[in-house]
């Protein structure tokens, strides 16, 4: 009978080389030789009867069966490591962190703020995945994400942020050739860079619950080219002001309707650890939940 030891042999060398990139940064992870790692990955593939990872002098591929593997047992090994930080409650973070964020805030905020957290948790490796997709976190194998907006009910749990306040801008150049409007109804007279989502442009909403769909000749599904539009003078963007703070600050672009109070943009971070998230991922949650706390002031 094949002992259960010796069905997970090759599988932690394996699992941190397809992590890592590379038998030779794998064999740091472990502590062992590239030429140990490579052979115990070989082992496993010979005990499996199936080639898992495509081997060249430049880099490793996963074959369609390593993938398939990898999605399966990477889970289990981490969920192994993560038991171990809970039991032992040292506050110590280390381990691979794959975090998925919408791209607004993972370009423009997280990214930017990666090395100052990854700097206070040196033993942590930190990936993150900048998509406005909704990433599955189990099957894919995510920490946590970040996600704006209304949540869907999907089952995972759930901690709001962050309220990021929403502002409506244009270019002063925009404002003396067009005009700047002095209430909501004179909105519906300015050209909008609105942006689409499904094929549709989202309407704009105010404090009070008001809805206008704006009117515009550019659509765009990014909020970057949304900001870069305003700041050539094609019309009034609707954008969280953390985007535009700089702009603002430098007068290339002017707030519009000051005075209007706009609805601020709810940011939760979701995750499927329920009440047992992982240290690595606890101190991520908090270094977030301080740093976008302040943009909402």
């Amino acid at each position: 009978m094949t002992t259960i030891l010796e069905k997970t042999a090759g599988l932690v060398a394996f699992v941190r080389t397809v992590d890592a990139g590379s038998f030779q940064a794998a064999s740091r992870l472990i502590g062992s030789s590239p030429s140990a790692v490579s052979k115990s990955v070989a082992k496993l593939e010979r005990r499996l009867g199936a080639k898992l990872i495509r081997r060249s002098t430049r880099r490793l591929g996963l074959t369609s069966e390593g993938i398939a593997y990898y999605e399966r047992v990477a889970p289990l090994l981490r969920a192994l490591d993560d038991a171990q930080d809970i039991v032992q409650g040292t506050g110590t973070a280390r381990g691979l962190l794959r975090v998925t964020a919408p791209v607004e805030l993972g370009r423009g905020l997280i990214a930017s703020w990666a090395e100052e957290f990854l700097a206070e948790q040196p033993d942590v490796k930190l990936e993150l995945s900048v998509t406005d997709r909704h990433a599955d976190l189990i099957r894919e194998n995510y920490d946590v994400a970040v996600r704006m907006g209304a949540l869907a009910d999907t089952g995972l749990t759930a901690r709001r942020i962050a309220s990021l306040p929403i502002v409506l801008v244009a270019a002063p150049a925009y404002l003396r050739r067009r005009g700047s409007p002095a209430s909501i109804a004179d909105l519906r007279d300015h050209d909008f860079i609105r942006y689409v989502s499904a094929g549709r442009p989202l309407p704009i909403t105010f404090a009070d619950g008001l809805e206008i769909v704006p009117d515009g000749r550019l659509e765009t599904d990014d909020g970057g080219a949304i900001r870069h539009a305003a700041l050539a003078g094609a019309g009034i963007a609707h954008l969280m002001r953390f985007a535009v703070q700089d702009d603002l600050d430098a007068g290339r672009l002017v707030r519009v309707l000051p005075e209007v109070p706009m609805p601020t943009m709810p940011v939760h971070i979701v995750h499927a650890f329920g009440r047992q998230l992982p240290v690595r991922a606890r101190l991520f949650v908090e270094f977030l939940a301080l740093r976008m706390g302040r943009l909402g002031r």
